[in-house]
């Protein structure tokens, strides 16, 4: 299957460039030009990398960036002008992995798409990646460890299937009913409790060692995000 690769600009001669570009590399490339738009080709489709331009009109790179971590854990190489080093420090914090100052030359975006892509399918490959890590938190998945600064941490199970849930879906909202089912393997009743109660005691137990919602955040209304990068690990 060949990787799918988004780009949203608004420039739409660079655009036909690095579609043609892509292609030659036997990838898929949509193209659209508003951050509208791009958040409505990632709700209907998988993609494996997005390139984003920062500057656009209407919603711009920054805002489309935030939803598109609302949506998933999709690598973002944006786009950004000459010598603005203000806005690649801002998007790398708000979660892009990569960025490319215009004008660029094609064989190292080509290079920066290679790389983002590989270390994507790399992660999300469960038979691979065993540890996760982030922000003084180690999660071993083979050996069931759990260490939070240098002090390890005894969950039961059913606290770290949680744990390890939220973690390999960094910057999602995860809903209570998704993470039930996910964990506890059954349908979702609406009875909030059991999702909760685990919650608060796997976080007393994290949060102990570190800042207060260092790793999971509650998000009201919603459910729970993990904290980490999309690339952490």
């Amino acid at each position: 299957m060949p990787n799918r690769i988004l780009i949203i600009d608004d420039d739409k001669d660079l655009c036909r460039l690095l579609q043609e570009s892509l292609r030659q590399m036997d990838a898929e490339a949509d193209v659209c030009y508003s951050g509208n738009v791009g958040i409505s080709f990632m709700q209907k489709r998988e993609y494996h990398l997005v390139v984003l331009d920062i500057f656009m009109p209407g919603m711009d790179g920054f805002e489309t960036l935030e939803k598109i971590r609302l949506l998933g854990n999709v690598p973002v190489l944006m786009l950004t002008a000459k010598d603005d080093n203000a806005s690649k420090v801002k998007g790398l914090q708000m979660g892009a992995d990569d960025y490319l100052t215009k004008p660029f030359n094609l064989e190292e975006f080509n290079a920066r798409v290679q790389s983002l892509i590989r270390r994507y399918l790399y992660l999300n490959d469960p038979e691979k990646r065993t540890v996760i890590e982030y922000k003084g938190l180690l999660i071993n998945l083979s050996e069931k460890r759990v260490v939070v600064n240098g002090s390890e941490v005894a969950l039961p199970n059913k606290e770290f299937e949680l744990l390890v849930y939220c973690a390999q879906n960094p910057k999602k909202i995860l809903s209570k009913k998704r993470i039930f089912e996910a964990v506890w393997k059954q349908e979702y009743m609406y009875d909030d409790n059991t999702i909760m109660a685990t919650m608060s005691r796997l976080r007393k137990k994290i949060d102990g060692l570190s800042a207060p919602d260092e790793y999971i955040q509650t998000i009201k209304g919603m459910g729970y995000r993990f904290n980490a990068p999309s690339d952490s690990g």
